[in-house]
């Protein structure tokens, strides 16, 4: 005698919510869709969505909350032997494969996002506290540069940027392509751009202080431009 296939897990009232919500929102509209509308299809009682949810945003928005605190413990896990800026790259991949393990609700949200003002103004609440926990944890891994708070700043804005502009393409897409391979390259750019082996400002070797010449060239309004050029480079010695 065969064996019963075995039964589909039946899903938690979390996500009963959430795909009840999404329903509705995607039939009625965001603003027309209340939080009684929701526990009715979702058949539960308004205590049961508030233990979930604050709000009827925090309903959109379901995963940032453990994709935060899971990009947290990743970075308090970090080595002294970690390179900080490789690892905020790392910490932020785990954001981008919370949206790629469910692209369907990823485009859904992001579409949603784009046609409510309100959904829109918290999901930038939402980028700016990932930004502030990257920002937290190179401050102190910095702290001993002179230069610390403002590269720890500089790092965290741009890791945000390159991961939000690969999502955003993605999302545009329709969720089309792999969205961890394309952040990865968006990332390398940020560590080549940034990271330890990245080359100084202005070209020089790392620790070397260089000085700039100051030339100043006295000449008519009428000179062509090809001469001032060529007494500029014979100033410089370089004719």
């Amino acid at each position: 005698m065969s064996a019963n296939p075995a039964t589909p897990a039946k899903p938690s009232m979390r996500d009963s919510l959430v795909a009840a919500a999404f329903e509705l929102f995607l039939e009625r509209g965001y603003e027309q869709t209340t939080i009684d509308d929701i526990v009715r299809t979702a058949g539960v009682g308004r205590r049961s969505f508030f233990r979930y949810f604050p709000s009827k945003e925090d309903v959109v928005f379901p995963d940032h909350e453990q994709s935060l605190a899971d990009m947290t413990a990743f970075l308090a896990a970090s080595e002294d032997s970690d390179d900080p800026v490789v690892r905020v790259c790392d910490a932020t991949r785990l954001v981008m494969r919370m949206y790629a393990e469910n692209p369907t609700f990823s485009v859904q949200r992001y579409r949603l996002t784009r046609e409510v003002t309100g959904l829109r103004t918290y999901e930038l609440s939402v980028v700016w506290r990932y930004e502030k926990t990257l920002g937290d944890y190179l401050r102190t891994r910095f702290a001993d540069r002179r230069d610390g708070t403002l590269r720890a700043n500089v790092v965290a804005a741009a890791v945000v940027a390159a991961h939000n502009h690969t999502l955003r393409h993605w999302l545009r897409s329709g969720g089309e392509g792999d969205p961890l391979a394309e952040v990865d390259r968006a990332l390398a750019f940020v560590r080549d751009t940034l990271g330890p082996d990245a080359a100084p400002a202005g070209g020089g070797a790392a620790g070397e202080q260089e000085t700039d010449d100051v030339v100043v060239v006295i000449t008519k309004r009428s000179t062509p431009m090809w001469r001032v050029v060529r007494e500029v480079e014979a100033s410089l010695g370089e004719d």
